[in-house]
Parts: C-alpha cells; sequence; structure tokens
C-alpha cells in the first residue's frame, strides 16, 4: 500500500522527515518496506529555462523547420532550430538547455544534446508541453506570459510538486489503516504517545445541501445480508473533463492513472477515506431505480474490462429498473453503465458489502481490485454517508453541477460499536510487564477507544466500529502494547527454565535420521499441506468423503488438506525433472489430515523419494540406477539406526506401489515401500521410475528405542535357505507370489522375501524376472535334500499352474 506524505500532511500537520515518521510508523505495526521520492513532472523541469525568441526565419534547407535566436538570460543568445509551426519573434518560452534529460511519456529519458539539423547549428529545444510532462498537447512550443523574466527556472513558473511516498507492507487485519486518513489516525496516536500532540483534520461536509429534487432514484435492497448498508445520491449539469493538478499529483503519487474528474474523485475519496464508491451514468440506469440483487447462475455480463463473464447465483451484483446487472458490487463496474466524455448527470453510490460475499466473488472472477481489497476486508459500515458527502462536494469543485435528489441510505439495521472489558491483571500476565494505567488510558483515548467504566480490577471499553480487528480483550491488550512501544517493556534479567526428560525425544530422532538420510545424499522438501481435492482419486485407498476442504480456498489446486505426501512428493519430482534435474532423492517429515464424520485426525509421516540414478554423474564413479533393493537398503538402515530389528516382511496392500512390500514389527506395521504405478506417474507428466517409501512415524516413534527384548532359544536345527528365478506376466504382483507360497507349504515355509526384479530388452514385451528366496526350517529335526526338493518342487507347480511362472 502507497502512502503520500504529502497527503498525510492534509490531516496531521507533522513536520518530521520522512525516514523518522516511517520509523514511527513500522513501530506502530504499520511496517514501511521503503520511501521513494516522487515528482510531479519528472525530472522537476531540471535544466529548462523560460527564453525570449529574439529572431525567427526560414531554414534555409528545410521548409518545416524555422532558425531561431533566442535570450536565455545570461547575455548570451543562442541559436535554436525548431520545426513548431506557431514559433514567432517575440515569443516567451520554455528551453530545454544542452545537457537536460527530458523524458517521454513511458518516463525513458533522452538528452539534450548540441547538433547540426540540416545544416545549421541548434543548442538546445523550444518545447511543447507534452516534451515537458505539463499536458497533452503537441500542437506547437509552449508560449507563455510575456512578463516572465528571460533566464527564470521553468520550475518557478510551473508548480512542480514533490512528494515521498511510503511503501506500507500491511497486515490483512489492519483494514483501518487502508486510507490517508486511517494512517493518520494511526501515526497520531504515536505521536501522542511521542509527547507530540496534534490535530487529526477531517475533511469538513457541512457545505452538503440539496439543490432540486429534479432526479430521482428509487433504491431497493433485496439482499440486506449481503448489503447491510446502500446509500446514494444523484448529481446532475456534471461537466467530465481533466481533474485539477492537484488531483492528478495526488493520484500520481500512489501509482494511479488519473481518467477524469469523476472518476478521480472516487478513487481519491477511497484512498482518502478508504470508502470504494461507485458512479453510474445516470441515463444508462433504465427505470430511474437501483436494485441491489443476486441474479441467476448463468448470466452473462461485460465489465469495464470488455470481458465477458459469467455469474454465480451468490455474486451480488447493482441492477437497473429492468433487473439488468450494472456493476459486481464491490467488485468491478461494468461496461455500458459507466461514466464516459458524455455524461452529464451521475448516480454516484456508497455502500458497506459483507466482507465474505465480496471475497468470494473477487476469487470466483479472478479480479483484485482497490475497491476489492477493501471489502473483503471491512471497511467502517459508519463512514458510507459522510464519504458520499465528501465525495459529492469534490464532485461540484471539479466538474460543476448540481445535487438533484435526497441521500438515499438504506440502513436497516445499524452495526454497533463492540463491547469489551479490559483486565488489568490479563494485561500485566501477557504483556510481561506493568504499564502504568494512566498511560493505557490516554493509549485507548488516542485510538478512539472509549472508557465506559472505570474499575479497580479493569476498564470497561467502547471499540470503535472501523476496528474490526479489535473484538477480544487479547486485541486490545496488543493495541496499548504496540502504541506504548514494545521497545519499551521492560524485561528481566532473571532466566528461567525448565528441563523435560524423555526417553525418546520425537525431535531429536527426526534430526538424527534427517542427518543420516542427507549423508546419504538426500535432500529435505517441506510441500505445502493444502493441494488439490482430485488426487484421492488416484488411489482406492483415499476416500473423497474424509478430506479436509478449505471454506475459502485460495485456488482449485489449494482447495484441501492432503491425505498423502506421495502427490506433493511427486509435483516436486516432475518440478526438477522438467529443469533437468533427473537424478533425485528427497526425503519430508509432514503430516497428512483426514476427517471421519465429525472428528479430524492428523496423522505424521515420513517419505522417501528416489528417482534416476544414485550418484551425481562424475568420471570416477561408475552409474548405476536406483533400484527398488537400493530403496530397501536405504529404509531398513533407518530402522536400523533407531534399534528396530526383526522386521516382518509382506506385500503391500497399498494400491500407489506396481511393486512393493510392507516392513511390520510384529502387527505394528512401519512402512510402505516399492515402485511407484506408471499410470499415477503419468498424471504428473513423469516418464522415468520413481520409487516411493512412507513411513508411519508415530509407529515408528512408539517401537523404536525400547529397551524391551524378547529371549528365545535358537533353534537347534540348521534353516535352509533356496532361490527361485521365476520368470512371470508383468501384471503378476509379489502379493500374489507370497500368499500362493504359504498356502502350499504352511508348515516348514518361514519367510519368503523378493530381492530382485528384473525388466528389460532381454525378456519377452510383457515379461518380468522375479529372484524370490524361501527359508525352510524344522524346528524338531533337520531338513534332508529330499524334503528340501519336495517342498520346492510343489511351489515350483503352484508358481506354474496358478500364475503361468517360468522357473528360469
Amino acid at each position: 500500500m502507497k502512502i503520500s506524505y504529502n497527503w498525510l500532511k492534509q490531516f496531521l500537520k507533522v513536520d518530521w522527515e520522512a525516514e523518522k515518521t516511517g520509523e514511527l510508523l513500522t513501530d506502530l505495526g504499520l511496517e514501511v518496506e521503503g520511501i521513494e521520492t516522487v515528482e510531479s513532472i519528472k525530472g522537476s523541469l531540471k535544466g529548462i529555462v523560460i527564453g525570449k525568441v529574439l529572431t525567427c526565419i526560414q531554414h534555409p534547407n528545410a521548409d518545416r523547420l524555422k532558425v531561431t535566436t533566442v535570450d536565455l538570460g545570461n547575455g548570451e543568445p543562442v541559436q535554436i532550430v525548431c520545426g513548431a509551426p506557431n514559433v514567432a519573434a517575440g515569443q516567451t518560452v520554455p528551453v530545454a538547455t544542452i545537457g537536460t534529460m527530458l523524458y517521454d511519456d513511458k518516463g525513458e529519458g533522452f538528452k539534450i544534446k548540441k547538433g547540426k539539423i540540416r545544416g545549421e547549428e541548434s543548442h538546445g529545444m523550444i518545447c511543447a508541453e507534452d516534451e515537458l510532462g505539463l499536458g497533452n498537447s503537441h500542437d506547437g512550443i509552449m508560449v507563455l506570459d510575456e512578463t516572465i523574466p528571460a533566464g527564470t527556472p521553468a520550475a518557478k513558473v510551473f508548480n512542480i510538486e514533490k512528494d515521498e511516498v511510503f511503501e506500507i507492507g500491511l497486515t490483512p487485519n489492519r483494514a483501518d489503516a487502508m486510507s490517508h486518513y486511517g494512517t493518520a489516525r494511526d501515526l497520531r496516536a504515536g505521536l501522542i504517545q511521542n509527547e507530540v500532540s496534534l490535530e487529526l483534520i477531517s475533511p469538513s461536509v457541512t457545505e452538503f445541501h440539496i439543490d432540486d429534487r429534479t432526479l430521482r432514484f428509487d433504491v431497493e435492497v433485496e439482499n440486506i445480508e449481503k448489503a447491510p448498508r446502500y446509500a446514494g445520491v444523484t448529481i446532475s449539469e456534471i461537466t467530465v473533463k481533466e481533474s485539477p493538478e492537484w488531483i492528478k499529483n495526488r493520484l500520481k503519487a500512489i501509482g494511479l492513472k488519473p481518467v477524469n474528474n469523476i472518476v478521480d474523485v472516487t478513487n481519491y475519496v477511497l484512498h482518502e477515506l478508504g470508502q470504494p464508491l461507485h458512479a453510474f451514468d445516470a441515463s444508462k440506469v433504465k427505470g430511474n431505480k437501483v436494485i441491489v440483487k443476486t441474479l441467476p447462475t448463468g448470466t452473462k455480463f461485460i465489465t469495464l474490462d470488455e470481458v465477458e463473464r459469467e455469474l454465480h447465483e451468490e455474486d451480488l451484483m447493482i441492477c437497473n429498473g429492468n433487473s439488468e446487472p450494472m456493476c459486481i458490487a464491490g467488485v468491478f463496474g461494468g461496461l455500458n453503465s459507466g461514466v464516459t466524455e458524455n455524461t452529464t448527470s451521475i448516480f454516484l453510490e456508497s455502500a458497506y458489502f459483507n466482507p465474505i460475499t465480496i471475497r468470494k466473488t473477487a476469487k470466483r472472477h479472478a479480479l483484485n481490485t482497490d475497491a476489492s481489497f477493501r471489502f473483503e476486508r471491512g471497511i467502517d459500515p459508519n463512514i458510507t454517508e459522510y464519504a458520499l458527502k465528501r465525495a459529492v462536494l469534490l464532485i461540484l469543485e471539479v466538474a460543476g453541477g448540481k445535487v438533484s435528489s435526497e441521500l438515499i441510505d438504506n440502513y436497516p439495521t445499524k452495526i454497533n460499536d463492540f463491547q469489551v472489558f479490559l483486565s488489568y491483571e490479563k494485561m500485566d500476565r501477557l504483556i510481561g510487564a506493568k504499564i502504568p494505567r494512566e498511560d493505557v488510558k490516554n493509549i485507548l483515548a488516542s485510538l478512539d477507544i472509549k472508557l465506559n467504566s472505570v474499575t479497580e480490577g479493569g476498564l470497561g471499553l467502547t471499540i470503535p466500529t472501523y476496528r474490526v480487528d479489535v473484538t477480544r480483550e487479547a486485541d486490545v491488550i496488543e493495541e496499548i502494547l504496540r502504541v506504548y512501544g514494545y521497545n519499551n517493556v521492560e524485561f528481566s534479567h532473571k532466566l528461567n527454565t525448565s528441563i523435560s526428560f524423555s526417553e525418546f525425544d520425537g525431535i531429536k530422532i527426526e534430526n538424527v535420521v534427517a542427518n543420516q538420510l542427507m549423508s546419504q545424499g538426500f535432500n529435505e522438501t517441506m510441500a505445502n499441506y493444502l493441494t488439490k481435492a482430485s488426487y484421492v482419486s488416484l488411489s482406492e485407498m483415499l476416500n473423497e468423503e474424509h478430506n479436509v476442504a478449505m471454506l475459502n480456498p485460495l485456488s482449485n489446486d489449494l482447495g484441501v488438506m492432503r491425505q498423502s505426501l506421495l502427490f506433493s512428493g511427486l509435483e516436486s519430482v516432475i518440478y526438477n525433472i522438467n529443469r533437468k534435474n533427473n537424478s533425485l532423492k528427497f526425503f519430508e517429515f509432514g503430516k497428512t489430515y483426514h476427517k471421519f464424520g465429525s472428528e479430524y485426525s492428523e496423522q505424521k509421516h515420513l517419505t522417501l523419494f528416489v528417482s534416476g540414478n544414485r550418484n551425481i554423474d562424475s568420471w570416477n564413479v561408475t552409474q548405476k540406477s536406483s533400484d527398488f533393493f537400493y530403496l530397501k537398503g536405504i529404509v531398513t538402515t533407518i530402522l536400523q539406526r533407531l534399534g528396530i530389528k526383526n522386521l516382518k516382511t509382506t506385500p503391500t496392500k497399498n494400491d500407489v506401489f506396481s511393486e512393493g512390500i510392507t516392513l511390520s514389527l510384529g502387527k505394528i506395521k512401519l512402512v510402505d515401500l516399492g515402485v511407484i504405478k506408471r499410470s499415477i506417474n503419468k498424471e504428473f507428466g513423469i516418464k522415468q521410475e520413481v520409487l516411493f517409501a512412507d513411513f508411519n512415524w508415530e509407529n515408528v516413534l512408539k517401537v523404536g528405542g525400547k529397551s524391551q527384548v524378547k529371549i528365545t532359544s535358537l533353534p537347534k536345527f540348521p534353516a535352509v535357505k533356496r532361490d527361485f528365478a521365476l520368470l512371470l506376466n508383468n501384471e503378476v504382483t509379489f502379493n500374489e507370489i507370497y500368499n500362493l507360497a504359504f498356502q502350499a507349504e504352511k508348515s516348514l515355509l518361514k519367510e519368503v522375501d523378493l530381492f530382485d526384479v528384473y525388466e528389460g530388452s532381454k525378456l519377452e514385451k510383457g515379461k518380468k524376472s522375479y529372484a524370490v528366496s524361501f527359508l525352510l526350517q524344522d524346528e524338531n529335526k533337520t531338513l534332508n535334500d529330499k524334503q528340501i526338493d519336495k517342498i520346492m518342487q510343489k511351489l515350483q507347480q503352484t508358481f506354474e499352474k496358478n500364475v503361468g511362472a517360468i522357473l528360469r
């Protein structure tokens, strides 16, 4: 937000330097991010002097040029070649001398140099008004009052205004400071605290009066909830033209381009008082009636930017007597009802609209205007009439005309000030120090907060409606503290601390694991917890009903809290791949969010993503692609680092994997890991294989670091391990192999493990190779070769019969 210091001084006659004022504003919570010096005319006419044209003759080599001699007041007339049709001897003109910088309408500068034009020397330039930034005319040079002496600097002749503009990083809660008057109001409180007492000067509206009632408009508000207050008045016999310099200078200083006197006044009052206004061409308001209502979904409406938009049934609209839309209330005007150079009468609107309604409409149509910026944060509902009268008086001043109707103010239910009780005890506890009670009262008074009652325990207060962010006792305490000054609060040099004892500190463990992963080449990511609602459709294990939806999402891509860390991780993967970073190793500690009926649940996870080569390309390293067993090794080392051993391996039930396993400790599932399905990768535009591991971190913390040890006697008889290399169809999963193995041999088969997967050009299309190990053991005797061979043959026959496996 830009605040003009010259404009601010209209309300407070402060004589501080801009830097000092900026420091105070920052201390008050209106952080000044920068101060820029602005000139009403770029360059401030430096190098431009007033000259007298002594002679003017035809250029010998050009029909459209003249050769002049000009007195610049230094006793030595100079020759200047001029192409203006109106140049003549005896004129008083502005002259850009050698070395002067002039600026075009885009702000780009060019320097005046000595030169020859068609053979004749030229020592300067006689200027038109557009070349100096004093107007738009280029019909000829400027001819000035002949009484102005030659050599007078042009800056003394023309009203050049210099301003210093504060760039304020306004926080969303400070709707009260979204204007020059609001900023001045806050600055006054800070000045009082610094023992500088200044009067806050409010623009007077006492001269407002009704001239006649010849242009009456009826106003009907159909939706009081969306438009609690709506006011308007008509002005006739106006002349739409360029605004006076003082208005244009104020608007240009804060980065606004002047349009015409009517539109400029509405913008001026918006930035002066914080109240958005809108002017309708009265001749275009059919039926001499204004209706504030909503329209059916799908209704077409062309806005001022000439874009046709489809309205939503919740969009509040300003309509004419035929219920035709003229303006999106509080957001954007319509193309066919705005003020033009032919407008002679207007209906001027001032209103208070429901902030939530405006915010939803602005987001829905992707419109962010100065009006919506204020309405959606909450303006003062009790300034509506005052701001309207202020705008009317300004319009009468700059455009002429007369007030031709009663001031209509539809305000059925007044929005009252807030009532808050401030407890001294709570204030002292929150601040951590005791502020003198008289200082507290003075600060509250400087903030227009009224004291209703004073007791030993605290103060009964009335908060003005423009402070929409101060509704609780804690808010009042924050207001007192920011004006009193955070730096003025004394603090004790005594240090108090508490020591907590924990056998297994979760944060410490996260750091241990993070350091281990980083030493293995991983990078930590921190993704947005908000994501697309549509991602749940990529897995049958996720349910749309369990989405935690945002009430007012910033966009469709940030509509719900994530149910899985997978999809935000894949967004990071494709982001890097698109930037030619194909070898990736990421990890993230984060939460997932779920809604089960009326209950909400958060679950902590650690996820790993591996894709591409294991190492960065180097001349002395043989490259090897990351694979399932590389990821499994990483996962296993993490669990072993935390003292978690004797893991049980089972096929994963998570359908995001094409191949995967689950590692558990007893019945407690710790991690799913495997290869992400190609169909899911395709949704993100990923063409290379991505490996993924998902730790249930709460379960890991639950079992990690436990000192309990289960002791069993060593088996008396040895175990036997045998391997199969199976050629399978691509659709066969390890889960099927695992289950078939235990169906075939229930008593002697102890473990089934997948230790290699091969898919490549050496195999026929649609095939893959699994290397599977089987651990056999009899607790009562030693297995002999005959028994072992019989079991392995049984397993082979089972795989061949059920999944068409071929032993390689």
